[in-house]
């Protein structure tokens, strides 16, 4: 086949329409960042997602630059008008194996072409659907649907998601954990997707998407695993600079206290609960929470701006 001249493959690709889907990209653009947390749970090692871009092709060409051999994952989604793609490269695959088998010790590395097993293959579909139902999450605040893999292929040369020269989205993430990496790339046609192609194509202008409070649901998530420093304040009194600068050891200080007065517990400054002093059956000093002294808001807060 000679190649085409200039003129010709600027004729060409005139007659598809290329046009972007700004709140297409912002869905994956935030589908990569809680996939992050989503894989880190599912694998039990350190993960990192990275979308590296989101293109705009013809189906043929999405196709042809698929890796082969490759896991594909034929996925059907409620609403729309036909199937999507998720394709996960071998390195990907093979790194998820290898850490889901206890294999952190042997290095990666590169591998002859070869078709799958039937146990590779369920891996490679259990991590699709993990990373799907992710992605479901991602799409309920724009265009809510259902994904659900209707079967897989092995050789992406065989895959026909819509006809050839139509136009279709191409978004490739590139996950890397333990030390090995991978790509896994979504291929949605616009034929597919387009009863909400509407809903795609609106211009993102900031602020949340859709009422998405995920990153205060992050950023409070993270707060209740994090260590905090508890204070319990037995009592206080003003005393003249002269006397403290009298004391010697052995004074006695006089708080007008008594034994079963109630302590006050403080976090970063603020007072958050009186509690009674008690001692345990092992001889150690503990503390009965009575009254609480604070409102959640106002404690999360306060704590975020220290």
């Amino acid at each position: 086949m000679e190649p085409k001249h200039v003129e010709e493959l600027i004729i060409e690709r005139a007659k598809f329409s290329y046009a972007r889907l700004p709140m297409l990209e912002v869905v994956f653009d935030r589908f990569a960042l809680s996939l992050s947390q989503v894989l880190k749970t599912y694998l039990g090692a350190m993960t990192e997602v990275t979308l590296e871009k989101v293109d705009y092709l013809s189906c043929n060409d999405a196709v042809e630059d698929l890796p082969d051999p490759a896991l594909v994952a034929v996925t059907e989604a409620a609403g729309w008008a036909g199937p999507m793609a998720v394709v996960v490269e071998p390195s990907l695959l093979f790194a998820v194996i290898e850490i889901t088998f206890g294999g952190r010790a042997v290095p990666g590395g590169p591998r002859n072409p070869r078709s799958f097993t039937a146990i590779e293959k369920r891996i490679g579909e259990r991590l699709c659907e993990v990373t799907l139902e992710d992605l479901q999450r991602a799409f309920a605040k724009v265009s809510p649907t259902e994904f659900t893999i209707s079967h897989l292929e092995t050789n992406p040369r065989a895959l026909l998601l819509g006809p050839p020269t139509s136009a279709c989205v191409r978004a490739v993430m590139h996950i890397e954990a333990e030390e090995r990496s991978g790509r896994m790339i979504f291929v949605l046609p616009n034929a597919s997707f387009e009863p909400v192609n509407h809903v795609f194509s609106q211009a993102f202008t900031g602020g949340q998407l859709g009422g998405d409070t995920g990153w205060r649901n992050k950023m409070t998530g993270m707060l209740g695993h994090t260590s905090v420093t508890l204070n319990a304040l037995m009592g206080e009194t003003r005393i003249p600079l002269r006397e403290v600068l009298a004391w010697t050891p052995g004074t006695v200080l006089d708080f007008g206290m008594q034994e079963d007065d109630p302590v006050t517990v403080t976090c970063a400054e603020l007072p958050v609960a009186k509690a009674e002093v008690g001692r345990r059956k092992n001889g150690r000093v503990a503390l009965k929470f009575t009254d609480k002294l604070y409102e959640d808001e106002e404690l999360a807060q306060h704590v975020l701006d220290r």
